[in-house]
């Protein structure tokens, strides 16, 4: 099957009556599965409409307002999002592991007016509550709500008084707070009223550093959504068959990734998404993926390669296996090759960002992958590379990438400066290094910010860190800038051990046979783990920040080092 050049959008449709479609066409299939609890289309209609009703007679919640989820991957999180847009509200994602701090200032720049939490994260909003007087509304479920009554019952005494998980917390109160189980129950007697927004109005405020790296509030319409779940449909439908598919959900649906591939895409073809609670627990997720003849896994490098250093992934039985996808960071090729090896089903790279939501580019899952490069641009997508002159650069040449696209944001949030800054005469600046081949695929070089200029020689860390990577003996790796003595800048290394008889001078000899000079590290650092985001991205612009502020000390100390 081929893929479309463009994808065609009806203006009246939106994730609404998508919603609406999907719910009647799928309603007798699986949609749901998390820690063995199964929902239907049908019975995620009747919840969500449920859940709507209550929010419309109960609360003083109204269309348009924006509603926060703060869940991780429970059969609550998509119920809760469904809902939200059901009754045309304003989804505002936001990432369970913050802060009070980041969960206070992420409340007030949304505006937000309500707020569907999990109990074990309650006292960090209820510490903070009296400095968002926007927020009215909260919902309080448990990780075993969804689960039925006993199972539910057994789990959250669990979770609340044998793990302590559930910090003791107490809201003011004038607030509306419920819980919600009986958010359902009273809303399954409550006539509910359809909603039906424009696909212009917004759907999310997704947060991201951006191309800027400073936090900001992506707003996504309808019909962004909806266009990214069109255009990935083309590539889907080349392998996967309707009515028939199990993705596994280990990202976190609050992450843009997860949100549109395992959420929005799946139910274009009546797929199960199964969700994985905590992926950071590599034996659980093997022991998922051991119970269902899975055909979707998606996930990022680092997810990927824990799994590859489990002995028990052997035991997965991989022969439904249609699509490995890896995106949010660039995937190392040793991982590629061992995954292949392993499964017989190759992994292939896809390409995005929040402002595009979020997918620009993926390889084609029907044997005509490039391995090292992100694909070819999705239907209705036009990618450019340019110099620092914003000129298109020759097929080959490296350049920062740029996108547009139906996909594409309109603005952030409250912010006409960043997003002023965010486009280049109506194209999308993604931050990013890359290439783009004569016959149209892609290849991610790096960061823009994250390039590091050694003697006047651009040094990519993806490269590196590919390179170091094939030592058997090497787990993660992350190259950044550090600055020597008379300021120029050079390679520094950290690495976390496979085989802890793994030295330094071995590492740097190891280089020495497969990098050019100038692109060889100069420091090696050892640690027993790299920072990373909520989605296992390695953070090397953390690592950067502690290298800057060690030479800081350094230079006060002996006054001889210019740090850029």
């Amino acid at each position: 099957m081929s893929v479309p050049y463009e994808i065609s959008l009806s203006p009246h449709e939106t994730l609404i009556t998508f919603l609406e479609a999907a719910f009647e066409k799928y309603s007798n299939l699986p949609m749901l599965e998390n820690m063995s609890k199964i929902l239907t289309y049908g019975e995620v209609d009747q919840l969500t409409k449920a859940f709507v009703a209550y929010l419309q007679k109960y609360t003083s919640l109204k269309p348009g307002d924006h509603v926060a989820i703060q869940l991780p991957n429970l059969l609550q999180n998509p119920i809760a999002i469904l809902s939200t847009l059901r009754a045309g509200m304003t989804v505002v994602n936001v990432n369970p592991l913050y802060t009070a701090y980041e969960l206070e200032q992420q409340l007030k720049d949304a505006g937000a007016k309500g707020i569907i939490i999990l109990a074990n994260f309650a006292h960090n909003l209820a510490s903070v509550i009296q400095d968002i007087p926007a927020l009215k509304t909260i919902i309080v479920t448990e990780v075993g709500d969804m689960l039925g009554k006993f199972k539910g019952y057994v789990t959250n005494f669990a979770v609340k008084y044998i793990k302590k998980l559930v910090p003791p917390y107490q809201f003011p109160n004038n607030l509306e707070v419920i819980r919600l189980n009986q958010v359902l129950s009273l809303g399954k007697a409550t006539p509910f009223h359809r909603v039906t927004p424009s696909n212009e109005d917004s759907a999310f405020i997704q947060y991201t550093g951006g191309t800027t790296g400073i936090s900001k509030g992506v707003v996504l319409k309808h019909k962004h959504i909806l266009a990214n779940m069109r255009q990935m449909l083309t590539f889907m439908q080349t392998t996967l068959a309707e009515g028939k598919e199990v993705f596994i959900s280990p990202l976190p649906l609050y992450h843009i990734f997860a949100l549109t591939v395992n959420l929005w895409a799946s139910m274009q073809i009546g797929a199960k998404s199964v969700l994985i609670t905590n992926p950071r627990d590599v034996n659980g997720l093997i022991k998922e993926l051991r119970k269902h003849p899975f055909s979707c896994l998606i996930g990022v490098n680092t997810l990927f390669n824990a799994l590859l250093a489990n002995p028990q992934l052997t035991s997965v039985d991989f022969s439904h296996l249609k699509i490995s996808l890896a995106g949010g960071v660039a995937l190392q090729d040793a991982i590629a090759e061992k995954w292949e090896q392993l499964t017989g089903n190759p992994l292939i790279e896809g390409y995005g960002l929040t402002e595009a939501s979020p997918c620009v580019a993926c390889n084609i899952p029907n044997g005509t992958h490039r391995r090292g490069t992100i694909g070819i641009p999705l239907p209705s997508t036009q990618v450019k590379i340019v110099d620092e002159n914003n000129q298109e650069v020759f097929p080959g040449q490296p350049g920062h990438l740029l996108v547009k696209g139906p996909q594409v944001m309109d603005e952030y949030w409250n912010n006409p400066e960043e997003t002023k800054q965010a486009f280049v005469d109506d194209w999308l600046q993604t931050g990013d290094i890359a290439s783009i081949s004569p016959d149209g695929f892609i290849k991610i070089l790096d960061r823009k910010k994250e390039m590091i200029n050694v003697s006047g020689f651009n040094v990519y860390p993806n490269e590196i860190e590919n390179v170091v990577l094939t030592n058997p003996k090497v787990l993660e790796s992350a190259a950044i800038a550090t600055w020597q003595g008379d300021g120029k800048e050079a390679v520094k290394l950290y690495v976390v051990k496979k085989d802890p008889s793994l030295t330094a001078e071995e590492l740097i000899s190891y280089c020495k046979q497969r990098l050019t000079n100038y692109k060889r590290p100069r420091y090696i650092e050892f640690r027993d783990n790299l920072p990373k985001s909520n989605v296992g991205k390695i953070l090397r612009r953390v690592l950067q920040e502690e290298e800057k502020q060690r030479l800081s000390l350094v230079s006060e100390k002996e006054g001889c080092l210019n740090l850029k």
